[in-house]
């Protein structure tokens, strides 16, 4: 694939440049296997519906076609469990857990990586998104396979991490 370089233009980042050298979806790390795209993600309702509404000219038209936004402020109404799973992001950049490049977090570096943008954060985010795996052992552990009100928050932030919780 030639490399397509992106400039981005949002109300958090000017003029941020990168290249997406691998097709959409494809060739990812052999140790990041998510379960859901972010088209999925944003169709069922994440981050309260406020993750994304000033840059999707960044991203495919298709991804927002059935996205549930609410670009006045976060709506945990909008999420598919229905509760807040989140953190507000100062509280992210406290731990130290947001990359310049990325200052939206965790969500804008995946779907960077799966429109096939790789960099050399992959392997710290790649490391964070295997480190949600214990929540799924919570939920087998504690939860009926298929009741889904049982651990609302802790299904809603795996589905942040692109885990199918519906799964668990």
């Amino acid at each position: 694939m030639k490399p397509v370089t992106i400039t981005v233009n949002d109300q958090m980042q000017s003029g941020y440049r990168y290249e997406r050298t691998e097709p959409p979806g494809e060739h990812f790390d052999p140790d990041f296997k998510p379960e859901l795209s972010p088209a999925d993600l944003l169709r069922m309702g994440v981050f309260g519906g406020k993750y994304m509404t000033d840059c999707q000219d960044e991203f495919p038209a298709d991804w927002f076609k059935e996205a549930k936004l609410s670009p006045a402020k976060s709506d945990p109404d909008l999420n598919f469990f229905g509760v807040s799973a989140s953190k507000p992001l100062s509280y992210w950049r406290e731990k130290g857990w947001i990359w310049d490049n990325d200052p939206r977090g965790w969500f804008q570096w995946y779907c960077r990586y799966w429109m096939g943008r790789r960099c050399e954060d992959d392997g710290r985010q790649i490391g964070r998104w295997k480190a949600m795996t214990r929540h799924i052992g919570q939920v087998r552990k504690n939860c009926v396979k298929g009741d889904l009100m049982c651990r609302p928050r802790q299904r809603q932030a795996l589905l942040h991490w692109a885990y199918d919780s519906r799964n668990y």
